[in-house]
């Protein structure tokens, strides 16, 4: 555990709010939680308009769907976008081909190594894949769609709200 300035050493010891499935927070009060307990986290006003969006509605995804910056997390948020919100597969894919999401790429592998980030990614499916089929079935055919880059409305709303209208509550722990 690290020591940090104003009361955050006691706020990493805890499981953070916007993870408990019944949260009341604010998806803004929830982002803000987010960030604060994850200064690596690239904070999105620092990058180009258009992949900033991208980041933004990434984190917001974490808030939503109640997930960590661990690499379990991160491969399970993907599905759960794809399933459950208007990023599509389809428009992932072609937000990748972004020139700036290729820079955070080649930096997180510059950082930690491509052997690093296969072998992490490795570790994380054996256990993930069998709660991923579950929740792919769950969401064939869904039709209400959580909004991806068009998520301010929803900032002002509480997380118990979101997940209830866009029936998550399902897939958080």
């Amino acid at each position: 555990m690290v020591c940090r300035p104003s009361g955050l050493l006691e706020i990493m010891s805890q499981r953070p709010h916007y993870m408990d499935k019944n949260s009341t927070q604010t998806l803004r009060e929830g982002l803000a939680e987010y960030y604060a307990l994850n200064p690596h986290v690239t904070p999105p006003e620092t990058q180009p308009p258009e992949f900033a969006k991208i980041l933004s509605a990434h984190d917001v995804g974490h808030i939503i769907y109640g997930c960590d910056t661990g690499m379990y997390d991160e491969l399970k948020i993907l599905p759960l976008f794809w399933w459950t919100s208007e990023c599509t597969f389809q428009t992932y894919l072609s937000m990748k081909n972004s020139p700036a999401v290729d820079v955070m790429y080649a930096d997180m592998i510059k950082e930690k190594g491509v052997l690093w980030l296969y072998g992490a990614v490795l570790r994380v499916l054996p256990p993930l894949i069998p709660e991923l089929i579950p929740i792919w079935f769950k969401t064939r055919n869904r039709q209400k769609l959580v909004p991806f880059l068009a998520f301010e409305p929803l900032l002002d709303r509480s997380l118990l709200n979101i997940r209830q209208e866009f029936d998550l509550l399902q897939f958080i722990k």
